[in-house]
């Protein structure tokens, strides 16, 4: 059982059948079309599985303060799919803190992604989102903030991998090339999935080094010196 039910999870499943699924999961509006047109339905039952999960955890502000509250920013180009992902957010009960842009005038990506990215970086949110036209230089200048990493997701696969294999605290999505049924998804699934750990521990913890040693100015190691 998980938390989100997306389109994809559907692929394999019968047409006619019915599916069972934890109480509180959130159907994907594409996963609900799809499921209405193969006649597949839903019967809801409570699990304690579901207590850990990201989307559903309890939404008291003693328990976990800031697992509720994701930073959000983008410049004009992201601005009007920002503005769709809030109310998403909010219908799953996050906080949204909104780093900006406020309309569709001309703006610079890299300072609203640096915003979203100080954001998560300074623990003032628990992730973060930026969004430009195609996601890729507001990507660049999140991963400039030390303890950040945005991955630019463009599917359900890539949302997934990013935070299973690479830990990604930051979801960047390009606004012109991803449709808003899509993002919504993408985004779904990318807080909902947990971060694998295991081998993957270790290679997260090299990208720290590297920052630290950038931090402290030290040179590349390309190897064991000779004595």
């Amino acid at each position: 059982m998980k938390s989100v039910l997306t389109i994809g999870d559907l692929e394999a499943v019968a047409s006619g059948a019915e599916l069972d699924l934890a109480l509180g999961t959130i159907i994907t509006p594409l996963a609900r079309e799809e499921a209405e047109r193969r006649g597949i339905t839903f019967r809801f039952a409570a699990t304690t599985e579901m207590a850990d999960s990201p989307l559903l955890a309890p939404k008291s502000p003693a328990a976990e303060p800031l697992a509720r509250v994701v930073a959000i920013a983008a410049d004009h180009g992201g601005f009007e799919l920002k503005e769709k992902l809030k109310g998403h957010l909010k219908d799953w009960g996050y906080e949204v803190l909104d780093m900006g842009t406020d309309s569709t005038a001309a703006v610079d990506y890299p300072d609203l992604a640096e915003a979203a990215a100080r954001a998560v970086a300074r623990g003032e949110a628990w992730r973060g989102v930026v969004l430009d036209s195609a996601g890729i230089g507001s990507s660049i200048a999140a991963n400039k903030v030390v303890g950040v990493r945005a991955a630019l997701c463009y599917d359900r696969a890539t949302a997934r991998n990013s935070r299973e294999h690479n830990d990604a605290n930051v979801l960047t999505l390009g606004a012109r090339l991803t449709p808003a049924d899509e993002a919504r998804e993408i985004l779904a699934v990318w807080l909902a999935t947990p971060f694998a750990g295991g081998r993957h521990q270790r290679r997260v913890d090299k990208i720290r080094a590297i920052e630290e040693r950038q931090a402290n100015c030290e040179p590349p190691r390309t190897g064991e010196s000779k004595g």
